[in-house]
């Protein structure tokens, strides 16, 4: 995803193997979702930091498909990628 369609951090080796998750960028430069998307994900994937939204991509593994961040975003502007079946969540 480029930087203009939304915010994903750069992939590395072991990080994200099952799960992928994309913020559109509408919304990952919003503070206030920064901090809501923070406050309500209970395995850490999402930092508030000063450019917004920032993917905590070595805690993407950890995602156990609560629907939490969907919940706290607007309708279709936080997808929650299976890598391992091609479905996704939200969106």
């Amino acid at each position: 995803m480029s930087p203009e369609s939304g915010v994903r951090s750069p992939r590395r080796e072991f990080d994200g193997l099952f799960i992928e998750v994309d913020v559109d960028a509408a919304v990952a430069r919003d503070p206030e979702l920064a901090r809501r998307l923070e406050e309500v994900c209970p395995v850490d994937i999402f930092a508030a930091g000063a450019a917004g939204v920032e993917i905590v991509r070595s805690n993407l593994d950890e995602c156990v498909l609560c629907e939490l961040c969907i919940d706290a975003a607007a309708p279709g502007t936080v997808v929650v990628k299976k890598l391992y079946d091609g479905t996704q969540l939200g969106g």
